[in-house]
């Protein structure tokens, strides 16, 4: 009979992808969930997903990864959801990437420079990376994306993915969609779409990561201000004008701050859909109604350790990140939307100053030619 020898089929074994994901938050138990549904139906990957857990102790005494691990289920950030025979948590970060080549980053992005710090010299040199993670670090030079963080920090290839997707949705198998942004790899951001890509989430891949991560970062800054706007009880055209401004925004900063940003990227569900969805029903949505419902007595710390459960809100911190940006370069004026949001966050002013436009009526307008300007 004919067949594969035992060198062969070691050799076979050892071309297979290895992944993990690092981060077992909500999104990240969802995206292990995903990508361990097809990691078993497809040759080309090995079964197991690791996970990384950073490591708590649960109400009960026992550990969170050893829960996991017991019960294929995270009791904490998605209960009631199992995730997979294959995937295993691991809360030692350096044995969760040893010898794999597929790394999912899916951390609060505030995190990830430590992380990756941890991680120099300690994966594979053929490792690639996909980032997950909505935000940007500010550092003296100029905004810095997640995933030129993670790919100058490690030398590897960082696809992002993004889109109009609420992880518990995604987690009963509610259909949803999802945009990959690339740089020049095509065959690498197809091998992630397979990774990811099932009946119920439908990956598309476009050659811009700086747009697709924008959309994804910029969008909870507008979710902030939706949120508050529910909280006010202003009603849905008052959203939808403040949705519209949104986009306006984040087009116009995108395309500011990388001029290779493609305007057809705001149209993938990264864009408008992962805006529409964000700010109909997404954490910071829900904590910033709070926040306003409260005449902005309340701090987002608080409301966010009371409603998240360990959960992290990032729009605040994008709000703070984004307006860093805007100060340096003197384009506050040009944001009124993103401007406001930060300073009614900090408490400089007060929720209802959401749709105080008057005074920015006539930037509002400098908005459209705001791609212009260098």
């Amino acid at each position: 009979m004919g067949g594969v020898t035992e060198a062969g089929a070691m050799e076979n074994a050892e071309e297979l992808f290895r992944v993990a994901v690092i981060g077992s938050g909500n999104w990240g138990s969802v995206a292990a969930k995903l990508i361990a549904s097809n990691t078993v139906k497809q040759s080309m990957f090995h079964d197991e997903v690791r996970m990384w857990v950073f490591e708590e102790t649960l109400p009960n005494g026992r550990k969170l990864s050893e829960t996991i691990n017991q019960e294929n289920e995270n009791v904490k950030y998605l209960p009631g959801i199992k995730l997979g025979s294959n995937v295993v948590a691991d809360p030692d970060l350096l044995n969760s990437v040893k010898e794999v080549n597929m790394l999912v980053f899916v951390t609060p992005h505030q995190f990830v420079e430590g992380i990756c710090k941890r991680l120099v010299g300690n994966i594979r040199p053929d490792a690639e990376a996909i980032s997950l993670i909505k935000g940007m670090e500010v550092k003296t030079e100029g905004p810095c994306m997640i995933s030129k963080l993670i790919s100058e920090m490690l030398s590897v290839n960082c696809c992002v993915l993004m889109g109009a997707n609420i992880a518990n949705e995604i987690a009963v198998e509610k259909f949803s969609e999802a945009t990959i942004g690339y740089r020049q790899d095509k065959e690498a951001a197809q091998r992630w779409a397979r990774l990811f890509s099932t009946p119920y989430f439908l990956v598309s891949a476009v050659p811009d990561v700086e747009g697709v991560e924008l959309c994804g970062t910029l969008k909870n800054v507008v979710a902030i201000a939706a949120g508050l706007v529910d909280g006010l009880d202003m009603g849905n055209n008052t959203k939808a004008a403040i949705m519209r401004i949104g986009l306006r925004e984040m087009k116009a900063f995108s395309k500011l701050l990388f001029s290779s940003v493609k305007d057809s990227t705001f149209f993938e569900s990264c864009g408008v859909a992962d805006l529409i969805t964000t700010c109909l029903g997404g954490r910071n949505r829900r904590v910033a109604e709070a926040f306003a419902r409260s005449g902005g007595k309340r701090s987002f710390d608080e409301l966010e350790t009371e409603l998240l459960q360990g959960q992290k809100l990032q729009g605040v911190s994008t709000a703070k990140e984004v307006y860093e940006v805007l100060r340096n370069r003197g384009w506050q004026s040009l944001f009124p939307l993103f401007t406001t949001v930060h300073e009614i966050s900090i408490g400089l002013l007060p929720p209802t100053a959401i749709v105080e436009y008057s005074e920015h009526a006539r930037n509002l307008n400098l908005l459209q030619g705001a791609v212009q300007l260098h």
